[in-house]
């Protein structure tokens, strides 16, 4: 029994750690269109946003727990709004790169994704998103966000394990550019929103108190990381 567990795992983990073959090119240009098709119109972005929210909620708390912060919970509203309460010093270098991590957060790990992916590891980098949606839900804190969190982990657990190679392709590459192109624009909503006086507590205004350095350098800085992400995330998943 033990040798066939230890079999079962190892064959697992080969099946997790390999590398799948790349799809075809109109596979992931097929998937790119799909991608702006949620992010561009207004009406499926209003309901797309939530996923990016996830994204950006949860990189705030991962930063968190990796400067040493105590992260105390996450809310996700309907309004793909979202919340994430951490406790520690108020001020410092955790602080700042917890606040500087929402917005840069679904950019980078679609960068992150797209890099996966160049290197064939298809099945690899859904596990890691089933792991990361996991972890995150334990930290939710109200019932709209569990269920979102849950539907979305509930999705990439079921193509992990029941779809066929040619659908989790297909499926990671949508993804991974849903999060490079979505991830763009937050940035230019919230840059809209302080040019009409809005949005005065935003991230890029809790880091100008944190740092005094302009809320409009750390805007930039969340355009730079996102352009810059969608085009070299986008050039790695063109590569096929």
């Amino acid at each position: 029994m033990p040798t066939i567990a230890s079999d079962s795992l190892a064959s697992l983990w080969d099946q997790v750690s390999g590398s799948q073959p790349d799809p075809d090119l109109w596979v992931v240009i097929a998937t790119l269109v799909a991608a702006l098709a949620v992010v561009v119109p207004h009406n499926f972005w209003r309901l797309s946003r939530n996923a990016i929210t996830i994204a950006h909620e949860g990189g705030h708390g991962l930063i968190a727990l990796l400067t040493g912060r105590q992260l105390t919970g996450i809310r996700l509203h309907s309004d793909t709004s979202g919340l994430t309460v951490s406790r520690g010093k108020p001020h410092g270098l955790g602080m700042i790169l917890t606040a500087a991590a929402g917005y840069t957060a679904p950019p980078l790990l679609g960068l992150g994704g797209a890099a996966l992916l160049a290197a064939g590891h298809i099945t690899l980098l859904l596990w890691l998103a089933t792991a990361l949606l996991v972890a995150m839900l334990v930290m939710i804190r109200n019932a709209y966000g569990a269920l979102t969190v849950v539907l979305t982990g509930g999705t990439f657990l079921l193509v992990s394990w029941l779809a066929g190679p040619q659908v989790q392709a297909a499926f990671a590459y949508a993804v991974v550019w849903f999060l490079l192109v979505g991830g763009v624009r937050p940035a230019f909503e919230l840059q809209a929103k302080r040019s009409r006086g809005g949005a005065g507590d935003s991230d890029a205004d809790q880091l100008s108190r944190l740092t005094h350095v302009p809320a409009g350098l750390w805007l930039f800085l969340f355009h730079a990381v996102s352009l810059c992400s969608l085009i070299g995330g986008g050039r790695w998943l063109l590569e096929v």
